[in-house]
């Protein structure tokens, strides 16, 4: 009698049980069928598009394909500010964007705006993934919003179309686009730019126009929005360590199960951690390119960024009068210790 058969129907039996016990935890999980509209302000093919992609990826892997995530980039749902109050307003559930434009609904935020302040990846990470990061995020909860993870936007840089800058004296009359955040405002406006809030969305037109004359952004986002089309010069200062935060609606995320949270925060740590590497790995890249470009690059000579720091000292005085004194000293005391290799 051939019995290989009766092995094969036996192994394939054996094969078949396996996987439906596999499935069974999965299974067992209170998801339910979502639709998440993700919201993002630059392009698809950026690195924010990029690892919104792995997030997207994640919550139909982790939630058996329950749970799905429309990514809607290009600020097609409005700039950050827009998008932060559908959010409170449970209008759409999810977005990546600046911190620095959380400062208006949560002061803490304004830490990670202090000019100077993380002087490299390293720093950024401890701070962001520790206690000080958890506590600042934290603050979010109360006002609307749930904060998942810190992303990395990256140092930021000066650019402009009038004039190198190397000195803290070329900055003098410059029309400079910040960010819609307090201390950016002040930060440039003491360092004699003409400092002009204006949502990210309206940028690109805006120094295509002559309305501004520069703005300041990490290489990644200088290369992705095709900023040398419209800038000449960029001066390498990185004068703040930019992060973005990932959110969700409060009102959304409380309708969710324990075991869709779970999916969530799990999904969001995977792209975290995508994220940042793809952003490290494409910033010197991005440099490269922006020179090949045909954009004039200067670095800002050590005692210049000196000089720049001694005339933000009321401005970082200010950040720390915002966000309260105990979370300033406490990000401080981190530093301390980091900078100690501890």
């Amino acid at each position: 009698m051939n019995r290989s058969p009766i092995r094969r129907r036996l192994a394939l039996a054996a094969a078949c049980a396996s996987v439906l016990l596999a499935a069974l935890p999965a299974a067992a999980q209170d998801i339910k069928p979502r639709l998440i509209r993700f919201g993002y302000g630059l392009a698809e093919n950026s690195n924010q598009g990029r690892a919104v992609k792995v997030f997207a990826d994640e919550v139909q892997k982790l939630s058996g394909g329950k749970m799905k995530v429309r990514a809607i980039g290009g600020a097609a749902l409005g700039p950050d500010t827009q998008m932060q109050q559908a959010l409170i307003g449970g209008a759409q559930e999810m977005m990546v964007g600046s911190t620095a434009t959380l400062v208006g609904i949560a002061k803490e935020m304004a830490l990670w705006d202090t000019p100077f302040l993380i002087n490299n990846t390293r720093e950024a990470d401890a701070l962001l993934d520790g206690p000080v990061g958890d506590k600042v995020r934290g603050k979010l909860e109360e006002k609307g919003m749930v904060g998942l993870v810190y992303w990395e936007n990256g140092f930021r840089n000066l650019t402009n179309s009038k004039r190198p800058v190397t000195r803290l004296e070329d900055l003098d009359g410059i029309k400079l686009r910040v960010m819609q955040n307090n201390v950016f405002l002040d930060s440039f406006k003491q360092l004699g730019a003409n400092a002009v809030p204006l949502p990210y969305s309206e940028l690109f037109t805006a120094l295509e126009t002559n309305a501004v004359d520069g703005q300041e952004n990490p290489y990644n986002t200088i290369l992705s929005a095709k900023f040398f089309e419209v800038q000449k010069y960029l001066t390498v200062t990185n004068h703040v360590y930019s992060p973005w935060i990932v959110t969700v609606s409060k009102k959304f995320w409380d309708g969710l199960s324990k075991d869709e949270k779970a999916v969530l925060q799990k999904a969001a740590v995977a792209s975290r951690d995508f994220e940042r590497k793809d952003t490290r790995d494409e910033a010197a890249k991005a440099l490269a390119a922006l020179k090949a470009k045909g954009m004039q690059v200067n670095e800002l000579s050590p005692a210049e960024a000196t000089r720049m720091r001694d005339k933000l000292t009321r401005v970082n005085a200010g950040v720390a009068a915002q966000v309260g004194m105990d979370l300033w000293n406490e990000t401080q005391a981190q530093l301390t210790k980091l900078r100690a290799g501890k």
